[in-house]
Formats: structure tokens, sequence, C-alpha cells
């Protein structure tokens, strides 16, 4: 029987004493034991060092490092770290405030075992609030209608999907170490405070994919979380990513889309991502720079998204006033980003 190959697991956290343990708890189930895991600490300023090393000192599968905080506009040398430190076979990601199913492991080394040539094995995960006592959504989508690019086959093929949008849930990616080292690591660009979807552009080149159509784990949602902090900046990064490519590569037999497509689509994109935004702040209080996003969302992209303008126009009047934003919601049976 072939020998059961070593899986290393990169955990970037920062702050997130609330959850670090419910993270590590569920590797400790996993049904599949030969994986290291390696907690990568970027200058937590609460208990965090502390939990980690707690675990440390119980199993010595769990490597620690403190780091200085560079912060996710860097996130990308945090990752290389951890691979430059991983033995095993396999990469898995699981950031600090995500678990998993105690199968995902077993499920996806199997897949991946079968199938020299595929380069990730990826699967579905909720979506949760921050106690999971909320179910947001399931992704992906299987009845979307590019759902049948999920595989990557041919190798390229998913793109009429990352050029839109990222249908992979970052916990659930599985990677065949030698194809992450052959594009050189995680990649990070366009100030993205992100390593996934610039990782997987480059990795949909490589080789096809494995989609397990399963629920193998759970991420977080909530208004504090850092990257919410950014979600102009991020969809502004997405858009550059898809000209860009779209520029290398005009002739790609697998794609469906153009360039005049990605415009349309992004430019209503960056009126919800600037709306988004602004409910974000107001969660947060901070009331100014709510009302510069809702702005934004409102006077800028034409007509794009009439329907989020609208919305947008109601949150520049909420933050005018101090008002609660996450309430209004809760009255209208709207999903509430409010951290629990």
């Amino acid at each position: 029987m072939e020998k059961r190959p070593l899986i290393s697991i990169i955990t970037p956290t920062y702050n997130h004493e609330k959850y670090l343990a419910d993270c590590i708890d569920s590797v400790l189930k996993q049904s599949y034991a030969e994986w290291e895991m390696i907690v990568l600490n970027d200058g937590s300023t609460d208990r965090t060092a502390e939990i980690a090393a707690a675990y440390q000192d119980t199993d010595s599968r769990i490597k620690v490092v403190n780091q200085e905080n560079i912060g996710i506009f860097r996130l990308s040398e945090t990752y290389n770290k951890g691979v430059g430190m991983a033995t095993g076979s396999y990469i898995a990601i699981l950031e600090g405030d995500d678990c998993w199913a105690p199968q995902k492991l077993e499920m996806q080394v199997a897949e991946m075992q079968k199938d020299p040539e595929a380069v990730i094995c990826w699967s579905m995960a909720r979506c949760v609030n921050a106690d999971k006592s909320v179910v947001y959504y399931s992704a992906p989508d299987m009845d979307a209608p590019d759902a049948g690019f999920y595989n990557n086959d041919p190798a390229g093929s998913i793109m009429n999907i990352f050029l839109y949008r990222n249908c992979i849930p970052a916990l659930t990616i599985l990677i065949r170490k030698a194809a992450l080292l052959k594009i050189g690591g995680f990649k990070q660009v366009f100030n993205l405070p992100l390593v996934d979807l610039p990782t997987l552009y480059e990795l949909a080149l490589a080789g096809r994919f494995i989609f397990i159509p399963e629920t193998l784990g759970d991420w977080r949602n909530y208004a504090t979380q850092v990257t919410k902090t950014y979600p102009a900046v991020m969809t502004e990064g997405f858009y550059k990513m898809a000209k860009l490519f779209l520029k290398g590569h005009p002739a790609a037999a697998s794609l469906t889309v153009d360039v005049k497509e990605i415009d349309r689509y992004y430019a209503g994109r960056m009126v919800i991502a600037f709306a988004r935004s602004g409910r974000y702040k107001l969660i947060r209080k901070e009331y100014s720079s709510a009302r510069k996003d809702y702005v934004k969302a409102i006077s800028g992209y034409g007509m794009a998204e009439p329907v989020w303008k609208l919305r947008a126009v109601v949150g520049w009047i909420f933050s005018l006033f101090h008002l609660d934003v996450e309430g209004l919601s809760g009255i209208l049976g709207k999903r509430s980003y409010t951290e629990k």
C-alpha cells in the first residue's frame, strides 16, 4: 500500500483569539493524521500567540512562528514563509478564523492520489457568522450556469469564472506542492490584501482541478474582519487582474468573455463594493468615511446597479444621522454582519 503523504497546513493568523482554538481543534479532529500545521502569527496584539503556543506544547505536529506584524498587503511573504518551512507533498490553506469538517483532508488526498496530473483539489464550504450560529450560504453554487468549469478541464477553462469572481473557498484548497513551487509560490498583485485568487490564476493554467461537491469547512464573515475594510480596493484589483489576463491571452480557446464585457461587469461590481464598504463602516461607527463610500457608489459608474445605488442613498442617510443600519436589516429580514 502506498504511504500516506504528509500535508503541510499553512495557517496565517492575526488577532484571532476568539477563533484560533476552533480552527486548530478542527485540524486535530481530522480523520487523516499525516499532517503538520504551521501557524504564522503576524504580530497579534491579543492572546493569539498564547493560544497557539499552548497547542504547540501538546502536539508536535503544530509549529508556531511569531513574526512582527507586516499586514495583509504583504500576505504573500507570510504564506511563502510557511511554504519554505513545509515538508509535505501537499499544501493546505486554513486561516486562523476558519475551520474544517473532520473528513476534509482524507477525502481530498484520496482524490489527488487518483489523479497525479491534478494541481489542486477543492470543495464546497459554508459562509457563517462569527459564532457560526447562522449559515449565510454555501459556495460554490452547484446550479450556476458555469459550474461545468469547476474541474478546470481543460486547464485554463476555469478562467471563465475567475475573470468575474473567485468561486473557490480558500479554506478548501489542497495544492500539490510541486505545482505551487513551479509557479514560484503564492502570489499577491495590484495591492490586493489576499493571495488566493492571484495564485489560482497561475495554477489554472498549470493543470486540472478536482472539485468535491461536499461541504468540508466553514469560513467566518463579520464586519470587523480586516478584509472588510477594503471591498473597493479588492474589486478594483480583481478588475485589473482580469484586464491584464485578457491582454496576455487574447486568443485563449477556452475563454468566452471579452474586454467590453468585463468592463461592464466591473462597473457594477464597483458600485456594490462601495455600497458594502459604507455598510461595514456604519457597523464600525465610521460615519464620515461611510458617507464618502456611499457617495462614490451613488455618483460613479454611470447607471450600473441602480438598486445598489438606491441602497447607498439609504445608507448615506443612516450615516448622516448615525442610525443603526443592521437594525433595519433585521426588520427587513436581511443578512446582518454584526459580530457576535
